[in-house]
């Protein structure tokens, strides 16, 4: 594995106090280990739960610190709001294209970190998959990164080792000779979201 950059203490934090959780009551099961990233990536996942960056957290495990791309209304809630502001998450103003967000996404892919984004925006708790914004297909192709698809089941169980699945690492087919369109970009997000969902009957493991 590539060393990674030095861990957020807020971060560290919070990971050990939820670690009884995500280990014990409702722990988090990683499958396919061996397509866990082993440098800086964009993690792309279906969305079904607010507890959904956790599970990933935790199915990765402790040497990986990832960042999130969240909602900017859960950036003002008291004292998680706090939390996760100095925990290297960051809001994102849905509905209009946040200039300050996508350079802060840019940042840490550059820097070779870990950042994971739901491409629907929202959840879809029945389980059904919504279609992708095009914005995690953007970031990849700027940065060059790696996107490594995940899928969540909608159902999280308590006493019960829940599925988490990592796809291959891949890189978004991006046009020879002229900067992507945002047809490339549309193309590129309805292709993430169809390898996320190949990934469904592995969480039956």
């Amino acid at each position: 594995m590539d060393k990674w950059p030095k861990k957020n203490l807020i971060y560290c934090i919070a990971y050990v106090v939820l670690w009884v959780v995500y280990r014990i009551f409702m722990p988090a099961r990683c499958i396919n280990k061996q397509n866990r990233p082993k440098g800086g990536a964009l993690l792309c996942a279906n969305h079904t739960r607010m507890s959904d960056p956790l599970f990933v957290a935790y199915a990765l495990g402790w040497p990986y610190q990832i960042h999130v791309m969240a909602k900017e209304e859960v950036m003002h809630w008291p004292f998680i709001g706090w939390v996760l502001r100095h925990g290297g998450i960051f809001g994102v103003k849905r509905g209009k294209a946040d200039v300050a967000a996508i350079k802060t996404a840019m940042k840490y892919l550059k820097n070779g970190e870990l950042l994971l984004m739901f491409p629907e925006g929202t959840r879809h708790q029945d389980g059904d998959f919504g279609d992708a914004k095009t914005g995690a297909a953007m970031l990849a192709m700027r940065t060059r990164v790696p996107i490594i698809p995940i899928y969540l089941p909608a159902e999280k169980k308590f006493f019960r080792r829940n599925p988490v699945v990592f796809g291959e690492a891949y890189y978004p087919k991006a046009p020879e000779g002229r900067k992507p369109t945002q047809e490339d970009y549309r193309a590129a997000a309805d292709d993430l979201m169809a390898r996320i969902e190949a990934l469904k009957p592995q969480a039956g493991r």
